[in-house]
């Protein structure tokens, strides 16, 4: 999970460790809830979110309340009111490796924290180019890639939540048709606390010189408070990927506006080879060259072991 290298950086526990500081956090949510915050092939249970996910919203709910005081404490040396400044969590992770339901049971548990009711989610696919302009830039199979993303409105993005901005506006992603859904917007209104999910977002700095991207001394990155990198072997992600893709088969890919409908009438071993083919070429490389090169930068890295629960947690030292 940590480099060796950073080894010193970060304080590690194992599960039973990690659970014990959930202290007297109670669990607020229950099954009915978890069902409805489950994706395609998310294996979770009561048991995970007590052990991992309360401890964390523990931490969290100390770390934004100390925020919300230096912010009080800004203001009245200013002698004026600030205007109000979301807290916000950065998710990292590979696809398939569950960061997008890591992010919306921490969304609903920290929201159940009346110091910090108003909790929003927003992930970095919205700032996707759209399909047309990857297809002109001959770049459709590096979707996902650094180069595939709108860096420089993200960061316009983080910039005005981050200016205490009332309202901001985040593009709308389909995984049905597999593109940005034009004319549709989410907006953020000054949220207590402010979830950013995505493959990249703690890349360092885009890697192709490109018009559209930010200059190398600005990163989405630097607008989070806290961030979280979820992480397992590769192998272990590639056996989640085939696993989902098999369920997306089965479901998604059968509805006719799917974009990859013509993936609906493989057969199992089909559908297995292609989905291997896929992570491969394109998923496994933008995990190896653009993703797991930073995860050294989060302030907490979770382990997920081939049965999708944590096994380990690491966190950076103040």
């Amino acid at each position: 999970m940590i480099d060796p290298t950073d080894s010193d950086r970060y304080l590690s526990f194992d599960r039973a460790e990690w659970s014990d500081l959930r202290a007297a956090t109670p669990l607020t949510i229950r099954e009915k809830d978890l069902e409805a915050l489950r994706g395609i092939n998310d294996k979770i249970d009561l048991d995970e979110v007590a052990a991992v996910h309360l401890p964390l919203t523990r931490l969290l709910n100390l770390y934004v309340s100390a925020t919300q005081n230096l912010h009080k404490v800004s203001a009245t040396f200013l002698g004026a009111m600030a205007p109000k400044v979301p807290y916000v969590i950065g998710i990292a992770g590979s696809v398939a490796v569950g960061k997008s339901k890591f992010a919306r049971i921490l969304q609903t548990l920290l929201a159940r924290w009346p110091e910090h009711p108003k909790v929003d989610l927003i992930t970095t696919d919205g700032f996707l180019f759209p399909n047309a302009v990857l297809a002109d830039r001959g770049i459709m199979n590096r979707k996902g890639f650094p180069e595939s993303y709108d860096t420089k409105r993200l960061i316009q993005f983080m910039r005005e939540v981050k200016a205490g901005t009332d309202e901001v506006r985040a593009p709308v992603y389909s995984h049905v048709v597999y593109d940005i859904v034009d004319g549709d917007e989410i907006e953020v209104h000054q949220p207590d606390i402010l979830i950013i999910e995505g493959l990249n977002v703690l890349q360092a700095g885009p890697r192709v010189t490109d018009a559209q991207a930010p200059t190398a001394t600005e990163f989405v990155s630097d607008y989070f408070d806290f961030s979280i990198y979820v992480d397992a072997d590769e192998a272990v992600i590639e056996d989640y990927y085939v696993q989902r893709f098999l369920k997306l088969c089965e479901t998604v890919f059968q509805n006719p506006d799917s974009f990859f409908t013509h993936y609906s009438h493989l057969t199992r071993e089909e559908a297995v080879q292609t989905a291997r083919f896929i992570w491969r070429e394109i998923n496994g490389r933008n995990l190896r060259e653009n993703i797991e090169p930073t995860k050294g930068r989060a302030g907490l890295l979770v382990q997920k072991g081939a049965d999708h629960r944590v096994t380990g947690v690491a966190l950076r030292r103040l």
